[in-house]
């Protein structure tokens, strides 16, 4: 199923107590969702299983976040990111992301685990500018070079306020 949602300009949001629970394989076919995701992202469950998680990819979300999200994970570590997900209908929704790497008896990861909440919003003020700068220069560099030019600002942005990533969105979440 690819994603061919025109976006709108009507945003969803959790509340403090809801939780976003999925489950997905190593090449990120989801293999659980809980109800909450299928309520807020508006599929069912025949609709969600099976797919890539990235059915849920925002437009607005620079690549390079992800590729610093699967870059993480994949070297057994969990991660912490901000991000605007798609829903079926075209509205969106912003979550604060924690995914880790589910391992099997013999220590191997055989999937992945995301748990996403509501996020701090004024976080996202600051996240939501980042993340424009960096769509923009993937956007200028083209398909072959976008992740290096976004992966570049994002190191910009957390040298200028002399940090590192998770401290950076952890201490934005708060």
């Amino acid at each position: 199923m690819k994603n061919r949602i025109a976006p709108t300009s009507v945003e969803r949001s959790l509340t403090r107590d809801s939780f976003i629970v999925s489950k997905t394989d190593t090449k990120g076919r989801i293999t659980y969702a809980n109800r909450t995701f299928m309520h807020i992202a508006g599929y069912s469950e025949h609709e969600l299983l099976g797919q890539q998680h990235n059915i849920l990819r925002h437009p607005d979300m620079p690549r390079a976040v992800f590729q610093l999200l699967w870059n993480t994970i994949k070297q057994g570590q969990e991660c912490f990111a901000f991000v605007k997900n798609l829903c079926k209908d075209g509205s969106f929704y912003w979550v604060f992301a924690n995914i880790t790497p589910d391992f099997d008896e013999n220590h191997e990861i055989c999937g992945y685990f995301s748990v996403r909440r509501m996020p701090n919003q004024d976080a996202l003020k600051v996240i939501e500018p980042i993340y424009k700068e960096m769509l923009a220069a993937e956007q200028t560099a083209g398909a072959r070079d976008a992740v290096a030019a976004g992966t570049q600002i994002l190191s910009s942005r957390l040298q200028e306020g002399n940090t590192e990533y998770e401290p950076f969105v952890l201490g934005l979440q708060g």
